[in-house]
């Protein structure tokens, strides 16, 4: 008998009959597996007897296809069911005995208003909770969950929920709501990842386990409108299944009968239907290819791409970008770029398309630029002019600024071409053509998929075989199964390759159209054949819940859908407990919490981690990384050997030792030490039943866009919000122009002005901000300036006493050297000089004062003391080794208290009229006193005292 011929024979042996058994819990995501949990069977099939189980369980109903069964004891239990025929597989389930026992569940409510999201929490029993609460379609506890949550919170239990991007916390309010817990959180879109943690609180030795969830701000799906018709795969090809590569709850399949799209893991859906008339029926019934986007969906049909949002449906033409027709594919991005997009302020393209022999990328609003033809590729790889080389495919890699390009090349064309794979960065617009060149048949295609590595790790498949690129493309070759065999058809009945699935936990489904399975993980280069899961005559395709775990979609033929959960780690146990695959090591830990660094000048990250493994077997920790070397790493490892045991535990420290003092070029050396480096650290070896593979995360170094500086003091409240205008004295200013200044004070701009007493030297205190909020007090050079040319202030230390040995640049020789350049170019960190050595700068005078501040040289702003004024400083961080970015900001100061000093001429005039006013009095009094004197003269004073004494 051929090896073709027996290969059949075992594969209809192990799964043929269309017959197939299952089993589930009511712990979502298989999450609580143990003594606990009730064990739902069920057999699909005709030729059942009864179920097999060992003695220490206990079954409901042995003779019924569907029952439940218990199994008190921990271990490996062996069930299967007997029936009539071939013998059914089976299968070797790990029932632990565990102390998580509860879990917690919750309920979102979305507050459009105030942006916000109400999450209510309480605490429920798997194995005693109601089938609204199992099934997670109630929004109430049931009353078992209500006692549950009321005991747990008298015992101190309150839940915490933790965002794992932005490392945040939020607790609920003080007080429980009819039982219940209320967590008021911001909606955000780059910090969707959270997790609710409790305390350390037992009930009845019982624990919750925490419950990772992904959360986002509300994304509707497309509104299905009355009339419409549906959109549709060509006849006999297999589902078509995508999701946001941030959000995979965001999902959109596209089938031969109907287009379904959901937004929570397919727990609710609706289906993606055009307008009539928009397509004739042969283009709806062509979709060959979709991505979906935050935006809408793009569909590929008849060579074209289509747009479907929430309000239109439209044809992306040669306005857009792209040409009339001949578009072979479209890509997006697998895996999230997370902080990286968020944190770098740079164009990154969002949809790769490509004709026979173009490539295209789309940036923004939908508009494509053509990157390369397949010309130039030649080129590159220094092909003959006269050779063919089409474009196969593109595939982004995990690396947020590189894609990959398969190409295909023959001379001849006869019966055979070669693959080649190059990659392109968009930012450095450099092309890396791999080591890597795979001839497969003229009738054959490839298609690519980067796993989640940071080395460009790949995988490709055909019909029939799966190829693997590991270790930065290093290890190549095909996946081979346990019996040696390459061709996966054999072993699943001359069915082909429906889809290859891989998370981001390495591990790797191969799905065959009859829904036969094979599983490896990445570094792994052999398979192994699953149990059957899902009847050959359901369609089904798997993809990523909110929990990141692994799900079934199941299509069936009447235009329904449904989530089936798969057990995943419970099946590959199951499988490899009849193989010699061992993991090698007891435990991997790290404290790396995070999927991305941020790593500014002068700025070091030190993770570990520890891996744990029986004596003598000889793993350790490998550390790769991937990118512009721009850090230095520093490894230091500690050994402990105790009861057979081996603890091996390796501190990495990542840091820059680049010295930006005194270079020629600034700015060209910075860009040289800046990008993005991925890391990951993984165990010499593995197998297929370790739980994790590798830790992957991103290390940036550069400027962070959110981060900026602040003087402490200064803000936009506290003073009444109001522009308005004032002059500057011309002899203030520092070109000393014909005319006086006339100035806007803009109070959005420049906040409000601090009001400082002339007297009172004056030191801006300068710190660092992120979106986070207040982070340090910067303690590092820093120059200021008038913003509108005032140079009528100065220093109170002068050059000697600050330690200069040269003299200290100065605003005047700075500018009198860059005369071409605006003030506020003239000087910064691209061209300090020191004054602290005599090997750089020149003698000078050094009674100068010294215009560089920091927090603890003692330099204070001096006021003039003879007028006072509205200055508007700008404030630089001087600094060449203490950050990437132009850190800068502005505050004003309004000095008060000075007497004016009164104006000559007014003086003058002043007492002029004083005295003119004193010798006019004095005039008016000689005449009116004479006058009187006149009186007594000619009327004696005898006189009127006679005239009394008559009276």
């Amino acid at each position: 008998m051929s090896a073709g011929a027996v290969a059949a024979l075992l594969w209809w042996l192990s799964c043929c009959g269309s017959a197939l058994w299952r089993y589930s819990c009511n712990s979502p995501d298989y999450r609580i597996f143990s003594t606990r949990s009730a064990i739902k069977l069920e057999y699909e099939g005709t030729a059942f007897s009864e179920w097999s189980v060992p003695a220490a369980c206990i079954i409901q109903d042995k003779s019924a296809p569907t029952t439940e069964l218990r199994c008190p004891i921990p271990g490996v239990q062996i069930i299967k069911p007997i029936v009539t025929g071939p013998e059914e597989e089976a299968r070797h389930l790990v029932v632990e005995h565990s102390h998580i026992c509860f879990m917690w569940y919750y309920t979102v409510t979305n507050d459009m208003e105030n942006l916000t999201q109400i999450i209510t929490i309480w605490v429920y029993d798997p194995e005693n909770a109601n089938d609204e609460e199992i099934m997670w379609k109630t929004n109430i506890p049931s009353a078992n969950s209500l006692v549950l949550t009321k005991v747990l919170s008298t015992l101190g239990q309150k839940p915490i929920i933790h965002t794992l991007l932005k490392r945040r916390t939020y607790s609920p309010d003080d007080s429980m709501n009819e039982g219940t817990w209320t967590v008021q959180i911001p909606m955000a879109s780059d910090d969707v990842l959270k997790e609710i943690k409790g305390n350390q609180v037992a009930f009845q030795d019982c624990f919750i386990a925490h419950l990772p969830f992904l959360l986002t701000v509300p994304m509707p799906t497309i509104p299905e409108a009355p009339g419409s018709l549906p959109l549709m795969s060509p006849s006999g090809t297999p589902l078509i299944t995508v999701w946001n590569a941030c959000v995979p709850s965001f999902v959109v399949v596209v089938t031969n009968m109907e287009t379904f799209q959901t937004n929570d893991s397919f727990h609710t859906w609706t289906r993606v239907r055009v307008p009539p008339n928009a397509l004739s029926d042969s283009e709806r019934r062509s979709v060959t290819d979709v991505i979906l986007l935050n935006q809408g969906t793009v569909f590929l049909i008849k060579g074209s791409l289509y747009l479907r949002t929430l309000q239109e449906f439209k044809r992306l033409q040669s306005n857009n970008g792209l040409p009339k027709g001949g578009i072979r594919g479209i890509e997006t991005r697998r895996w999230c770029g997370g902080m990286y997009t968020y944190k770098i302020k740079r164009s990154q393209s969002v949809i790769l398309a490509w004709t026979e022999n173009e490539i295209y990328l789309q940036y923004s609003s939908f508009k494509f630029v053509k990157l390369i033809t397949t010309t130039e590729l030649k080129r590159i790889l220094g092909l003959p002019s006269d050779d063919t080389l089409t474009v196969l495919s593109l595939e982004y890699t995990l690396h947020p600024e590189e894609f990959a390009v398969l190409v295909q090349h023959c001379s001849s064309c006869a019966t055979t071409k070669k693959v080649y794979v190059m990659i392109y960065n968009e930012y450095s617009t450099h092309w890396v053509c791999q080591d890597f060149a795979l001839e497969i048949p003229m009738d054959s295609s490839l298609i690519p998929h980067f796993l989640y590595s940071a080395t460009p790790d790949m995988i490709l498949w055909d019909r029939h075989r799966v190829y693997y690129c590991y270790q930065n493309f290093t290890v190549t070759g095909t996946i081979r199964t346990t019996t040696g065999e390459e061709n996966l058809s054999l072993l699943s009945g001359d069915s082909n390759i429906h889809d290859v699935f891989v998370d981001y936990f390495g591990n790797i489904i191969v799905q065959m159209e009859n829904n036969i399975m094979f599983y490896f993980k990445i570094n792994i280069r052999d398979a192994i054949k699953m149990h059957v899961w899902t009847s050959e005559s359901v369609k089904s395709a798997f993809c990523l819940s909110a929990s990141s775990l692994v799900y079934m979609v199941n299509i069936f033929d009447n235009g329904t859908v449904k989530l089936q959960e798969y057990p995943l780690n419970l099946e590959v146990q199951s499988v490899t407990l009849r193989t010699d695959d061992k993991c090698p090591y007891m435990a991997f830990h790290n404290n790396i919490f995070q999927l991305f660094y941020f790593l500014d000048k002068g700025e070091s990250l030190t993770v570990w981690s520890q891996i744990v493994y029986p004596e003598n077997v000889g793993v350790y920790i490998v550390v790769e990384s991937y990118g512009p070397k721009i850090l230095t790493m520093q490894k230091v490892t500690n050994y402990e050997i105790a009861l057979g045991y081996c603890t091996k535990t390796t501190t990495i420290t990542f840091s820059q030792d680049a010295n930006y003092e005194s270079v020629q070029d600034y700015f060209n050396e910075q860009e040289k030490n800046s990008g993005l480096a991925l890391i990951q650290l993984r165990p010499s070896e593995y197998s297929k039943t370790c739980p994790i593979a590798q830790k992957v995360f991103q290390i940036a170094v550069g400027c962070d866009a959110h981060k900026y500086i602040g003087v402490r003091g200064f803000n936009k409240t506290g003073c009444q919000h109001r522009d308005f205008s004032y002059v500057i004295d011309k002899s203030y200013l520092r070109q000393r122009p014909p005319k006086d200044l006339k100035v806007r004070y803009d109070w959005g701009k420049y906040g409000c002005p601090l009001k400082i007493d002339f007297r009172e030297t004056f030191q801006p205190l300068i710190q660092l901000y992120d979106e986070n909020g207040y982070v340090k007090d910067i303690e590092v050079n820093f120059i200021v300036w008038e913003i509108h040319g005032r140079d009528d202030y100065s220093f109170n230390t002068t050059m000697t006493q600050s330690g200069c040995l040269n003299e200290a640049q100065t605003w005047e020789s700075m500018v009198a050297q860059n005369q071409s350049l605006p003030l506020d170019e003239v000087w910064g960190p691209e061209n300090y000089r020191p004054c602290f050595s005599y090997a750089v700068g020149k003698p000078g005078d050094l009674n100068q004062p010294y215009e560089i501040i920091n927090i603890s040289n003692n330099n204070h702003i001096l006021w003039p003391t003879d007028h006072t004024g509205m200055y508007v400083f700008r404030v630089k961080v001087l600094d060449p080794n203490f950050s990437f970015c132009k850190l800068s900001t502005i505050f004003a100061v309004e000095t008060y208290g000075v007497i004016p000093r009164p104006n000559i001429y007014l003086v003058v005039s002043l007492l002029f009229v004083l005295v003119l006013v004193f010798l006019s009095i004095l005039v008016f009094s000689y005449f009116y006193y004479l006058q009187v004197y006149r009186q007594f003269i000619y009327d004696p004073l005898h006189k009127s005292q006679n005239k009394q004494k008559k009276n």
